[in-house]
Parts: C-alpha cells; structure tokens; sequence
C-alpha cells in the first residue's frame, strides 16, 4: 500500500501572507481522496524524530539554536519564516516524515511526504523556507540504521539542491544529482555531484531529452539501493518562481520516467514534494496529484 505522510501542522504554523501556495500541503490530499486515487488508510502521521538524526546531518550548535529559539535575526530573515516553537515542530516533523516514510518505501517500493523537499537548509544555517534538510536526515537516518549503503539522491525542483550539496559534499556514500534552473535561485551554487543548469525557458522536448538520457545512466553508474527523489513541480510553465517552461503533460512525463526507471531496477523510493508556486492553485495541485497518481499505477 502507497503510505503518505501528512499533518495539520504543515500548513498552519505559517501566517496567512505565508500560507500561499503551502495550502496545497492541504488541498493535495483532499484531491487525491475525492478522486479515490488514495484513501485515509494511505496516510500516516509522521512522528517526531529523535534529535540525534537530525544532529547526524545538522550542526548541533545551529540546530539546538533553531530548537530553542535562539536563532539571531539574521539567520532567521535568511530562511523567510518567522521564527516560532510551532514552526519548529513543523520542520521536525516533516524531517520525521520523510524517515518514516523511506522505512515504508523499504516496505513497498515506495512512499512519500506531502511536504518536504527542504533541500536549501545547509548543515548549519537554513535559508529558502529551509530549516532542515528532511532527505538528507532520511538519508543518513537509513545508514545509521544499516537499511541502506548507497543512496542517490534525484533533485528536480527547479531550484538547485543547494544544502543537500553542501552536507554530502565528499562523501561518497550519498550520490546528489540535481537538474535546475541555471538562473534562478540559488544564485550562488554548490557543488552536487552531478548538476544540470537548463536555460531559462527551456520547454518540454528538450527538457525531457536531457533528463532521459541523464537518468539511466547515474543509475547504473552509482548503483544506489535507495533513492530519494524530490519532484519539485515549480519547472511548470505556469509557476511564478520558475522561469522555465515545462507543460502540465510533460511534468507528468518526468515523474513517470523517474518512477519508472526506479521501479524497473527494483529501487525503494522516498518522495518529497518541493515547490510550487503557480499563480493559480489549481495547477499547483493537479500537477503534484500527477506524482501521486503514478505511484499508484507503477508500484501497485
């Protein structure tokens, strides 16, 4: 059974002028059940982690900072969240999230988080919404507990993975590949191990050329016997932040390629969902539902 992991406190912790586009944290699941492509048997409440697997990823000093409060203002104007214990619980349980749901994706084939994706939070700092970077704890949460040696880390939001760079930066044991708006934020890039900068507008054809013939190859090239995949659906056409110019369809396509190439090679798979930020919800929605929807038709 597809597992999903969602709380309340995904959304509400965040003022109203914050709360736009995160509603889809809450909109995502009532369309996925209204249209039966899940039911409530399919969602889980995350729990919150211990903190020695946040500590595994993020500075102690940074994180217990972030726990109580102690954040200087510079550090928290650079994440763009103001800083609360409801906030903070909010990123402890995405974080607990996304480890829960990799241990049902060991189970199944694979499992997801409703929020996620925090890929900007570095090993010491957050910034770009991002306090803690939940796959990248999942990830060396799986290693500690020796349920996985090689993890690949597949990074499609149109932002680069900058703090997932930065924490795995030399080592060997987690492969990050992100494929990303050369132009856009972050402005100043790390690292991965493999980064792909497109061209501001770049559209469906060659968007999907490139990703097609990238893909298979990492894959057997870093022989992963687990993959995180966060399928960011902010390269949409439609999405404000953006700036490239994938359709609704094509975006699909990215997700069933991904998916498909893992389940072929018989890789367990975490997702997270990244951003989003069309100017209409709507489209924010449907193309995420789209990941949800393949995952049934793929795994199940």
């Amino acid at each position: 059974m597809l597992k999903i992991a969602f709380h309340p406190s995904y959304v509400y912790p965040l003022p109203p002028k914050h709360r736009f586009p995160m509603e889809k944290y809450e909109l995502l699941p009532q369309q996925l059940l209204l249209e039966g492509t899940c039911t409530e048997e399919n969602f889980f409440e995350p729990e919150l982690p211990n903190d020695k697997y946040i500590c595994a990823v993020h500075d102690p000093d940074y994180y217990y900072d972030f726990l109580n409060l102690k954040l200087s203002q510079k550090e928290i104007r650079r994440t763009g969240f103001p800083l609360s214990r409801a906030l903070v619980a909010r990123e402890r349980l995405i974080a607990g999230g996304t480890i829960m749901a990799s241990e049902f994706a060991l189970q199944h084939g694979i499992a997801m988080n409703i929020a996620g994706g925090t890929h900007h939070a570095y090993s010491n700092r957050g910034e770009g919404f991002c306090m803690l970077n939940d796959q990248a704890i999942a990830a060396r949460y799986l290693q500690q507990q020796k349920l996985a040696e090689k993890i690949l880390i597949i990074d499609l939001d149109v932002h680069q993975g900058n703090g997932t760079a930065e924490i795995f930066g030399g080592d060997d044991s987690v492969f990050t590949f992100s494929m990303h708006g050369e132009k856009n934020y972050p402005f100043k890039k790390e690292k991965s191990d493999v980064d792909i900068g497109l061209a501001n507008e770049t559209k469906d054809e060659e968007y999907l050329k490139i990703l097609k013939e990238t893909l298979p190859q990492l894959i057997e090239e870093v022989k992963p016997d687990f993959v995180f995949y966060l399928s960011g659906v902010d390269v949409l056409e439609t999405d404000q932040l953006g700036k490239l110019s994938l359709s609704i369809k094509a975006c699909k396509e990215r997700d069933r390629f991904v998916l498909q190439s893992l389940k072929d090679k018989n890789l367990p798979v975490e997702c997270s969902m990244g951003g989003g930020y069309s100017k209409e919800i709507k489209h924010i929605v449907e193309a995420h539902a789209n990941t949800y929807r393949l995952a049934q038709e793929i795994f199940y």
